[in-house]
């Protein structure tokens, strides 16, 4: 008799337990890769946490930040699983689309518009005035991910019959941070960059505006875009999810103003089609290969 007693104490008190004390197993964290849009990585992930840290709350879910050197690099990350979501340039995108089935769910705004400008950049003492100065010259280009800094200056340059090995007098490839302050120093004869970094880069003191000028600017490109891996990306709730999210970035910012950096003004939905521009000068350059 005392055994069963015991029994049914236990039962009874494993009854009285409420369903909400029973931890229920913890969301997997959602990796979040971010190109490398400040100086170095340590500043780069101390202006995106915020970001991430509002998308953890929005979406109930453990947000995992990281900055990736590269955009080829976070292209690749995106494309073999190693990221969930990623903030990376237009180019990039379109490499993971191209080669993963990566998907475009939003683009960055900057001062209120989803477009920015790849510009060529030199010292106001060159003597360079247009790209038909620049035969000989040192010459830099963007990392071979970079949409500003590579594909679209090389894309303008195949048009004109200009191949860049023999064209210019040496050529390299490096960070957009690197590129305007080795033109500055006089490091470089010019090179190839987007009008956001080098305001910014302006507006920080890292470069003097008389220290550099722009000789060739772009049409208007697509900026940046928010991308999810494939599997991520056929999940059509989650998806609706952090699309409001991300919306909702831009009215958050009058009581967090440190959840973007300075210009940048929220994010606008969009799709694969916005990047069709990327896309065919990809094709163009022979860098995309058609699909049959």
């Amino acid at each position: 008799m005392r055994r069963l007693a015991h029994v049914l104490v236990l039962a009874a008190t494993s009854l009285a337990i409420p369903a909400s004390v029973v931890a229920a197993p913890a969301a997997e964290p959602l990796r979040l890769g971010v190109g490398l849009f400040q100086p170095d990585k340590d500043k780069n992930d101390a202006t995106y946490r915020p970001l991430a840290d509002y998308l953890a709350r929005a979406l109930e879910r453990p947000v995992q930040l990281r900055t990736v050197d590269s955009w080829e690099g976070l292209a690749k990350s995106l494309a073999n699983g190693e990221t969930d979501i990623a903030l990376m340039g237009p180019w990039g995108y379109v490499l993971a689309n191209h080669h993963a089935g990566a998907q475009a769910v939003a683009t960055i705004l900057y001062d209120g518009k989803p477009e920015y400008f790849a510009i060529m950049v030199t010292h106001p003492e060159s003597g360079i005035e247009s790209i038909a100065d620049l035969e000989g010259r040192t010459f830099a280009f963007g990392d071979k991910g970079s949409t500003s800094g590579y594909l679209i200056p090389l894309h303008h340059l195949m048009t004109l019959g200009i191949t860049p090995e023999s064209y210019f007098g040496k050529v390299l490839h490096t960070a957009h941070q690197a590129i305007e302050t080795q033109v500055t120093q006089r490091v470089l004869d010019a090179g190839a960059d987007y009008n956001r970094n080098r305001n910014a880069m302006i507006a920080q003191g890292l470069i003097r505006a008389e220290d550099s000028k722009i000789f060739w600017t772009s049409a208007p490109l697509p900026n940046d875009a928010v991308a999810l891996r494939k599997g991520l990306a056929d999940d059509a709730d989650f998806v609706a999810r952090l699309r409001a999210a991300l919306v909702g970035v831009g009215p958050a910012l009058a009581q967090e103003p440190a959840l973007l950096p300075p210009h940048y003004t929220g994010f606008v939905e969009s799709d694969n089609g916005f990047y069709k521009p990327i896309r065919d000068a990809g094709l163009a350059t022979g860098k995309l290969q058609a699909r049959p």
